[in-house]
């Protein structure tokens, strides 16, 4: 960080409306459901919903933006929530019976949020009675929605030392274009200085160094409350200053000579402006084509319960168990592999024959031989073969 510095004569920046919209749980804000944030976006309503802790018996919906989820009762104006993704430590589903409704089972989502060390527990049910409703998934987008925003945190929070650099190149997040590439940056935050490189985006700012490529930061536009050049020990410098979300840093930069300088501090400025009146935070949500998916896949269900023996042919194991007896055609005469064969499958030449000579019947001896051949250990005649 930055510990002496004096103003030189930069004009001012226009500064970042506060990102507080998912890092923090507030009640009853006025006209809350009306005034989002610029870059702000709300993915779905989920209709006649009841605030069961706060507000029992008051009937409103959920409003499921990019970055929170929105309750506003439809019967009393002045009574809503707003609960921050950032602020929800669990999230689940249950099964409630309403006293309201003769004790009729219905579907509630349960979220545990915390804010300032303090637990809120809030239950939303669902009071529109009807019976479809039950078994349906109509919270699932509050769950989709949630785990975008916990995978896209570099769209809107400051990120040191993390896996952002590869092989010196940036990892570019999707909507990302990069606008320049500036070398030879010296990272002011230690005494002795650390030398790097710029990567200037559409969305953030990363510096990282150049011998130790996870010793970076990754800091969006939206976290950034000013920019400045002031002059410091090691001369003019690129000062930022973060907002208080985005942990209140200093950071200061020196780059040579002072022309390239001014020059990134004005293309820098630009983007900060053109980022505040059109902010990215990363999340792209459908919740039609959410809804089709989840459609499609209960249908498939259904289909893959409902067992119909006539759309299966019958295997008959006894097949497979049997012995290619085309085999035995290729087999020379005298192999063994033959004889076995054809005793198990040729009936003629498999049936027993008496013998007047033994007094018994035994097995057809072959043509071309006799009883008394059957006690030499050498055949007396031989075959041969033209």
């Amino acid at each position: 960080m930055l510990k002496t510095l004096s103003q030189l004569d930069a004009p001012q920046q226009p500064q970042l409306q506060l990102l507080w919209e998912d890092k923090e749980v507030k009640f009853d804000v006025p006209q809350l459901h009306k005034q989002l944030r610029s870059g702000e976006r709300v993915l779905d309503y989920i209709y006649h919903i009841e605030d069961s802790k706060g507000n029992p018996g008051d009937t409103g919906r959920l409003m499921v933006t990019n970055l929170r989820v929105i309750w506003a009762s439809l019967v009393h104006k002045k009574y809503n929530l707003s609960i921050g993704f950032a602020r929800i430590g669990n999230t689940s589903t249950r099964i409630v019976h309403m006293h309201s409704k003769g004790r009729s089972p219905s579907q509630a989502l349960y979220i545990l949020a915390i804010s300032n060390e303090t637990r809120f527990e809030f239950l939303f049910t669902d009071v529109s009675g009807e019976t479809s409703r039950r078994n349906k998934p109509i919270f699932a987008s509050v769950f989709n929605i949630y785990q975008l925003y916990q995978r896209t945190y570099l769209y809107r929070d400051l990120k040191l030392r993390g896996a952002i650099v590869r092989l010196g190149q940036l990892v570019i997040l999707p909507d990302e274009q990069v606008y320049s590439q500036v070398q030879g940056v010296w990272n002011l935050s230690s005494d002795q200085g650390n030398l790097g490189s710029f990567v200037v985006s559409n969305i953030r700012l990363v510096w990282f160094a150049d011998a130790n490529e996870t010793f970076n930061i990754s800091l969006p536009y939206v976290q950034i409350e000013s920019l400045r050049i002031r002059e410091s020990k090691y001369g003019p410098a690129l000062v930022i200053q973060t907002s208080e979300t985005g942990g209140g840093y200093v950071l200061g930069f020196r780059i040579d000579p002072a022309e390239r300088l001014n020059e990134l501090y004005k293309e820098l400025c630009s983007l900060h402006v053109i980022y505040g009146e059109h902010p990215n935070f990363g999340i792209q949500y459908n919740a039609q084509d959410a809804r089709q998916c989840l459609e499609d896949a209960a249908e498939e269900a259904v289909q893959a319960s409902q067992f119909n023996i006539e759309n299966f042919d019958e295997l008959d194991d006894r097949q497979e168990r049997e012995i290619n007896t085309k085999l035995n055609s290729y087999l020379a005469e005298g192999c063994l592999g033959k004889t076995a064969a054809t005793r198990a499958f040729n009936q003629n030449e498999g049936e027993p024959a008496y013998s007047k000579e033994l007094g018994f019947a035994m097995e057809r001896i072959r043509d071309g031989y006799k009883l008394q051949d059957l006690w030499n250990v050498m055949p007396t005649k031989m075959e041969t073969f033209e």
